[in-house]
């Protein structure tokens, strides 16, 4: 069999096909067919040219009578690359045929096809003989992680990742990438249609106003973001916010808790995602966040929305958000036996903050009262994260919240670093204690509150 598809090959006047055909070619041969060419590495200035090479893959002759349905027989074979047509025309004009390409890595001898697909061909009376077809494949047919493999060094990491947040793109790019970057922010634009903006982080996420610093690496500098997440419309400077396209599920979550008539006090706020879908859903919100910027932008995000009669916003601290607004609500609120959520997001402190509802109120409701619900968010480097964010939060509130909480775990942040919830109703004998303590171990430096009150008296 293989030398009378040799003699074939050999006999055929086709210019476009070798002297040896697919079925007499190393399989591993074809795995670097699809590999840029060895002068891209340690590219750093993106040149699209480069990436051009002529390569070789295996091809079927097809009726055009039974294309269709050929090609529905083979689609597991068939060669998917982007910008790359899967049926050619045969170079000799050949009206009746046509080259069905397929992908090197599956096929690379008539034997390669299942016993489904050869039974499929041979009853559409299409000869099991392969052909080698020549093309050229260009940098608009690579996938952008085959990109950066051939650019960066040998055995690095290779990033291709990225949060989406509208139009933009953010990465995260290693130490070792870094010469890169400029290459990689092109690239992710590129093969992203819709991304016309690539950033990088490049230092941790502030814990006072949640922003970081960030460089552009390709593209049009608009930081100003318009995403939908959950049937809710957001916009904000992605560069002066916060915001995590990640914790879409983890909004959904809580906000199914909340029915209409509740009352919802989001501590801290960021520019909605829990205060707005709440709202939306008939219940009444008291929405915080300290930075001036968030706080802007969930005003615009509660007008955008049709929401801001049912949202009052604040722009103070956390602590003086409980405090202050959430504890002049809650005497009237308790007396009408509302349903009261506090939700708490910010992982990094929101614990060192529940310190804050410890004697809180001087006299108790009626005994029949529902007393809030708070659903407070820890990073945890434990083996036992649920344990630990529990008894850090015990300690807070100075109360053992064993047996009395709940714990979800919401995303893996990092390797040995995740993000939990806590879930409690605040105990009669933490609201209601006569010795109040406020540790001050969450509160923010002086400096940083006088900005925050300058910025707020501007904007």
């Amino acid at each position: 069999m293989m030398l009378r598809l040799l003699f074939r090959a050999l006999k055929s006047p086709q210019t476009h096909r070798k002297a040896v055909c697919s079925a007499c070619m190393d399989p591993k041969d074809y795995l670097k067919l699809y590999s840029p060419p060895p002068e891209v590495r340690g590219m750093t200035s993106l040149n699209r040219e480069a990436f051009t090479r002529n390569i070789t893959v295996p091809a079927l002759r097809v009726p055009v009578k039974v294309l269709n349905k050929v090609v529905k027989s083979l689609k597991n074979v068939i060669i998917q690359r982007p910008g790359l047509s899967r049926v050619v025309p045969e170079r000799e004009g050949n009206s009746d045929c046509r080259l069905v390409l397929l992908d090197p890595h599956k096929v690379s001898s008539p034997s390669s096809f299942s016993g489904a697909e050869a039974e499929a061909l041979r009853s559409f009376s299409v000869l099991l003989e392969l052909q080698d077809y020549q093309m050229t494949l260009g940098y608009e047919n690579l996938k952008s992680e085959e990109v950066l493999e051939a650019v960066l060094p040998l055995g690095q990491d290779v990033t291709s990742g990225f949060s989406r947040v509208g139009h933009i793109a953010h990465m995260n790019l290693r130490e070792h990438q870094l010469p890169y970057r400029n290459l990689i922010g092109q690239v992710i634009m590129d093969k992203n249609p819709g991304v016309t903006c690539v950033v990088n982080k490049t230092n941790t996420i502030d814990s006072t106003y949640r922003n970081f610093k960030m460089e552009v690496l390709a593209g049009e500098e608009n930081m100003v973001a318009k995403v939908k997440e959950n049937g809710v419309t957001y916009e904000f400077d992605f560069s002066r916010v916060y915001w995590n396209p990640r914790l879409s599920t983890e909004h959904q979550r809580i906000v199914q808790q909340v029915k209409p008539g509740d009352t919802v006090f989001d501590v801290f706020a960021g520019v909605g995602p829990f205060a707005i879908p709440a709202a939306r859903c008939g219940a009444s919100v008291l929405a915080n966040d300290l930075n001036p910027e968030s706080y802007r932008w969930l005003q615009h995000n509660c007008k955008l929305n049709k929401v801001d009669n049912r949202v009052r916003t604040f722009n103070l601290d956390g602590r003086g958000f409980i405090q202050g607004p959430l504890r002049q609500e809650l005497p009237v609120l308790l007396k009408q036996k509302a349903t009261l959520h506090v939700v708490m997001n910010l992982p990094a402190l929101a614990i060192d903050f529940l310190d804050a509802f410890r004697g809180l109120l001087q006299h108790e409701p009626p005994s029949d009262s529902q007393l809030p619900t708070v659903h407070c968010y820890g990073f945890s480097k434990d083996d036992n994260p649920a344990r630990d964010v529990t008894h850090r939060a015990s300690e807070a509130v100075g109360f053992s919240l064993e047996n009395r909480s709940s714990v979800h775990f919401v995303r893996n942040v990092a390797p040995n670093k995740d993000m939990m919830c806590v879930s409690f109703s605040v105990p009669k004998e933490v609201l209601y204690s006569s010795k109040p303590t406020v540790t001050e171990c969450a509160d923010e430096p002086a400096a940083k509150r006088q900005k925050c009150e300058e910025a707020a008296q501007t904007t």
